[in-house]
């Protein structure tokens, strides 16, 4: 075994530790054997006495049965945990947690498993759910009994519904009711079941409705079904453009974090920064870094993080300005070829020191999950810290160049840089100060995008071609230009996107950009001034 297969196989272990009695009254080749040879109808009946035990052990056997994680060993009738290794199984006892070895695929056989037992099991084990205090539990529960024609899963949800408190649960509940009546109620109660179906946002409610127009028979159900089915489709099409317009704001908030820093640098300098990318990669890998030294802290860690890859990627920015670009000044050309060289330089060095292969950052638990609006619309949290992080990092530089010091003197060199330094203005630092500060704010970028992807050496080069589109798009040098390019066509790549593809929907967006700078070579928002102009 490998390194990371060994690692695999450790934690499965681990976590196998957990042993798993057998129900009292079965011993268990007697329960293997029923489990392996038994009839359907048999198996029918032990699925069902399983999952309706008041033993947890009993229950615990069901549910393994049910995820298909079940497993005998064919040699004595063990029920055993299997975990995958190479082309052998290692095995652990279920009862005792004993390591059971290496053994070839063959010596075991898995549980059979039908839909029919599925059926059975699922149900079963909802009966439990549904008293649970967890609300995801009773979510799952209500679920799995959603469309079930029989009059007992009818019975459960029915008490259900005079105990759950929480308001999207008795809708889901009220939906359950609902589809159990259009199939056996009589034609005012099938009327009524349609209308209550027709306010449901679950796409299981969606495909009952259309399933039972496939066969209605009753011309004033079908007409109310159709109805119901429109009513559904229009709320999917606005709850998929919100979705939308949500994925296109996260993706403007990443293009706008990636590219603000290099409105600044190309805006101020004329720099061609072909290393910009990398300036993000150095702050992902500034909090895989510190979440390595702080494991945990994970949560503490991120915040950690912001300000050390500002000051890393900042300062790298500092260096590559005062040793290669300031050199180079008025040729823009050769600043992209320079900064090129530099963005392999930089690769380079981060595949030595960290190697090639991506490295995972863990997401803190604030920031996991996701905002259930309900069935058709869920909102994820990271995406949300992300758009409005971005939102703060925006205001922030927006204050820093209006009402500071530091920045008058980089709009000063800006719009005039002669006129600027014959008034005193060192615009060698400024250049400095204004790589410098873009470098940072790429850093920052990148302690947002480890959030969303994995860290790796290629991470600056997905987002640089994309940072100057944005910039050329919105003006050079103009931030509100930046901001308004950066979310329009995160917003357009993702309406294009379910129709086109990815490519293409990229494609199409290049083009347009191409289109529009031949009508106005200096983007959305050209800034003014003499030296604009001229």
């Amino acid at each position: 075994m490998n390194v990371i297969q060994r690692l695999a196989a450790l934690v499965f272990l681990c976590l196998s530790t957990t042993v798993v009695a057998l129900p009292e009254g079965l011993s268990e080749p007697l329960l293997s054997k029923q489990l392996l040879k038994g009839s359907w109808s048999e198996r029918e009946t032990l699925a069902h006495h399983l999952a309706t035990s008041q033993e947890s052990s009993s229950i615990q056997l069901a549910e393994l049965w049910l995820d298909g994680q079940l497993f005998v060993l064919k040699s004595n009738q063990t029920f055993v945990l299997t975990q995958k290794d190479g082309r052998k199984y290692q095995l652990t006892n279920l009862a005792t947690g004993e390591d059971l070895g290496l053994h070839k695929k063959r010596a075991v056989k898995k549980v059979p498993l039908n839909n029919k037992l599925r059926k059975i099991l699922r149900n079963a084990l909802s009966v439990r759910d549904l008293q649970s205090t967890d609300t995801e539990l009773r979510r799952t529960a209500i679920a799995n009994l959603l469309g079930d024609e029989n009059p007992e899963s009818y019975e459960l949800l029915k008490t259900a519904s005079r105990t759950e408190q929480k308001r999207e649960l008795k809708e889901l509940i009220s939906s359950g009711l609902a589809l159990f009546d259009l199939k056996n109620g009589n034609e005012e109660q099938r009327l009524s079941a349609v209308q209550i179906l027709g306010e449901a946002n679950n796409s299981v409610v969606y495909t009952k409705l259309q399933a039972q127009k496939a066969i209605e028979q009753d011309k004033d159900v079908l007409a109310v079904i159709n109805k119901s089915i429109d009513d559904i489709e229009q709320r999917r099409k606005f709850y998929g453009a919100v979705e939308n317009t949500f994925f296109g704001l996260s993706l403007g908030s990443v293009l706008l974090l990636s590219a603000i820093g290099l409105a600044i640098t190309f805006g101020v300098m004329g720099v061609i920064n072909m290393a910009h990318g990398e300036m993000i990669m150095l702050g992902a890998y500034t909090t895989y870094v510190v979440q390595s030294l702080l494991p945990d802290h994970i949560g503490a860690s991120l915040f950690i993080s912001l300000p050390l890859a500002f000051l890393v990627a900042g300062a790298t920015g500092v260096l590559i300005e005062r040793t290669v670009i300031r050199h180079l000044y008025g040729r823009p050309l050769e600043t992209l070829l320079a900064t090129f060289g530099v963005s392999l330089i930089l690769q380079q060095a981060v595949r030595t020191i960290f190697s090639p292969l991506n490295q995972s950052v863990i997401t803190p638990e604030w920031m996991s999950g996701s905002i259930v609006i309900n069935e058709m619309l869920s909102l994820t949290v990271n995406r949300l810290v992300v758009i409005g992080f971005s939102l703060i990092v925006f205001l922030g530089l927006l204050f820093v160049l209006r009402y500071t010091r530091a920045g008058l003197t980089m709009r000063a060199v800006t719009q005039n840089r002669a006129m600027a330094s014959s008034m005193g203005i060192r615009t060698g630092h400024v250049d400095a100060l204004t790589f410098g500060l873009g470098s940072g704010i790429a850093g920052i970028a990148g302690v947002a995008l480890s959030q969303l992807t994995n860290v790796g050496p290629n991470l600056g080069q997905n987002y640089i071609i994309d940072s100057f589109m944005v910039v050329v798009f919105g003006g050079v040098g103009n931030l509100w230009g930046t901001f308004v390019a950066a979310m329009g066509l995160g917003i357009a790549n993702k309406f294009i996107e379910p129709w086109a593809g990815a490519v293409i929907a990229k494609i199409l967006v290049l083009i347009f950009i191409i289109l529009f700078i031949q009508k106005r070579p200096r983007g959305l928002f050209a800034l003014k001034g003499r030296a604009v102009e001229s």
